[in-house]
């Protein structure tokens, strides 16, 4: 008898599945999203570069996919819904609204950004592989706890260590501190950014030294603001305290728990968005402990009109900064206005401040211009002619 009811249950399972899987009929053309949950086929992305999406859900009374419009309903519950252009190349949020809700599609994978956890779809860079997984030696993706006295609160660090760091286990390694941009957090570079990979491709050819790579909280996972407070005000509160914890608490404790080389030279840091305000409001306080900086899609408040004055007058004496500082790093999409980023890099220049200015071309404010910054960035680290 249990055996029976077994495969009665079975049956129950499997079944509907393979008569689901067989009834689909894709899009000619199309292929499976990347960043589907297992066995999910929807969103699928076509060889035109629009996406194709299918929710079921039967009694609702209005679907939309977000930034994309309102669904169509079908016989059998289901609503669906093709991208009216083109997408762009790279990664692209996207929320399912239900009846007025916005929810993560449950078919696909979790990514953390737009300050919630919502879904993505990878539209392929042609002819790149640089942030794809390769057959080369993978570095470790790790997450580190720890107690923020300033924040009262425990907070946790995602940690990259290169291939090589279980093989050498007397070796130590310089530091890339990363940060994630407004909306995001400490999941969101390894994540959206592919990081790992970009990483493990550029130490695999050679192009970048083995390093651990750190990504923390940002302090802006959800941004709202008090009665009465301006923006500006909320953005100070969230990020004042940055450049404490990084420096009191996170940098200590990755020292204490990591095999790191501990000197400035061997310590960088860099962000995109509201990461590169929170990585110039850092570093450029704090001289002593960072060589290396990078701005992708962000650069801070650096005023050229008041470049002496600036940031305590980092930038008053020229050679001493250009001696400090190895690699400064100001990249930018060609599509998102990059004339003040570009404005920056030439008026930093004119006044005899080193700088290195990327733009990377035809993309926005989005992870593709910051996989392309991370990649122009790293190999200039801890080996870069000054």
């Amino acid at each position: 008898m249990k055996s029976v009811l077994k495969l009665v249950f079975s049956s129950l399972l499997v079944l509907p599945l393979t008569v689901n899987a067989q009834q689909q009929n894709f899009p000619e053309g199309t292929v499976r999203n990347e960043h589907n949950i297992n066995g999910a086929e929807w969103p699928r992305i076509g060889k035109d570069n629009r996406a194709y999406f299918r929710v079921h859900a039967p009694n609702a009374q209005k679907v939309e996919i977000s930034f994309r419009g309102e669904m169509t309903k079908e016989a059998d519950g289901y609503w669906t819904l093709v991208s009216k252009e083109p997408e762009v190349e790279g990664f692209h949020y996207y929320q399912i609204i239900v009846d007025g809700v916005s929810t993560a599609d449950p078919d696909g994978k979790p990514f953390f950004g737009m300050g919630r956890w919502v879904s993505g779809v990878e539209i392929p860079e042609k002819g790149v592989d640089y942030y794809s997984i390769k057959n080369v030696p993978h570095g470790l993706i790790t997450q580190s706890l720890y107690y923020s006295n300033i924040r009262k609160e425990w907070r946790r660090a995602i940690v990259y260590t290169p291939a090589e760091y279980d093989k050498n286990p007397s070796k130590k390694y310089p530091v890339l501190y990363l940060q994630h941009g407004m909306g995001e957090n400490e999941t969101s570079w390894a994540n959206q950014g592919k990081m790992n990979f970009i990483m493990d491709n550029l130490i695999a050819e050679g192009k970048a030294k083995p390093m651990i790579v750190v990504m923390d909280n940002g302090n802006i996972e959800s941004f709202y603001l008090l009665p009465g407070e301006t923006r500006e005000n909320a953005m100070e509160r969230f990020g004042g305290q940055f450049p404490d914890i990084l420096v009191k608490e996170i940098i200590p404790h990755i020292e204490s728990n990591f095999r790191t080389l501990t000197d400035r030279e061997n310590r960088a840091m860099a962000g995109l968005s509201w990461g590169g305000l929170l990585t110039f409001n850092t570093t450029l306080n704090n001289l002593d402990k960072f060589a290396w900086i990078g701005g992708f899609s962000g650069a801070g408040s650096i005023d050229l009109k008041s470049i002496d004055t600036t940031y305590g007058g980092v930038f008053k004496d020229r050679k001493a900064f250009n001696n400090r500082v190895h690699a400064f790093f100001l990249g930018i999409g060609a599509m998102e206005n990059p004339e003040r980023t570009k404005a920056l890099s030439d008026g930093l220049k004119a006044a005899g401040i080193n700088n290195i200015y990327y733009e990377s071309p035809g993309t926005a404010h989005e992870f593709l211009t910051w996989r392309r910054c991370l990649k122009e960035f790293v190999p200039l680290l801890f080996n870069a002619k000054k």
